[in-house]
């Protein structure tokens, strides 16, 4: 499930090796090591990855109250949207990352009720229906997730309840995600509420679909 496309370059090392790592031991090994200066980097003017806070915000927007809702962060990384959401009420945060390095790093946040090692491009060991939202930011990129995780996202949360996920411009088409929602979609599986571009790593220029689905069966 592991997603393949085309090469891309960054104005950050870490991003370009990221965005061509052969594979996931190489991906969770990179992670692990960038884990320490992540925050720091995506911070830098040149950068202003934007993208945790305006999902904690469009989760809130749609989910509501966030206080008692139950909410899964997939690939959670070092807790930038989990801090997020806690920002804004939430409490019942699980996380889950590929990278060990990375969830030490989001457990500082004290955001998070559960963090666990998890690779998403196989079945996801969550209980069918056990969340009310799942976030999914800056996953669903290059060389990472591919587009067949949606259905477990869909399968993960509660009828009614919400997948707010990221997915790069210009891999949104390309890849194959507009068409697994799509699928999703026709096997009424899911509603497209929206999937709207927007700034990512807005210094940099990059933007992103902020996708809302609403879960129905």
């Amino acid at each position: 499930m592991a997603c393949q496309d085309y090469p891309v370059t960054t104005n950050i090392e870490w991003l370009n090796r990221a965005y061509s790592a052969d594979g996931l031991p190489a991906l969770r090994s990179l992670y692990d090591e960038w884990a320490a200066s992540y925050d720091s980097d995506l911070s830098k003017a040149d950068q202003n990855y934007v993208a945790p806070a305006l999902a904690a915000a469009t989760t809130a927007k749609y989910a509501g109250d966030l206080t008692s809702l139950k909410i899964l962060d997939a690939g959670c990384g070092t807790g930038l949207v989990g801090a997020a959401l806690a920002n804004l009420g939430a409490k019942k945060i699980d996380g889950v990352d590929l990278s060990q390095g990375m969830l030490d790093v989001a457990r500082k946040t004290n955001a998070y009720s559960v963090l666990e090692t998890c690779d998403l491009s196989k079945p996801i060991e969550k209980n069918t229906d056990a969340y009310d939202v799942l976030t999914c930011i800056g996953t669903l990129t290059h060389a990472h997730v591919g587009p067949e995780v949606l259905s477990e996202f869909a399968r993960i949360v509660k009828k009614d309840g919400w997948i707010i996920a990221t997915v790069l411009d210009d891999i949104w088409e390309p890849v194959g995600y507009r068409a697994e929602i799509d699928k999703l979609v026709e096997a009424n599986k899911v509603k497209l509420i929206s999937a709207d571009s927007g700034d990512y790593r807005k210094g940099a220029g990059v933007s992103a679909r902020m996708v809302v689905l609403k879960v129905l069966s």
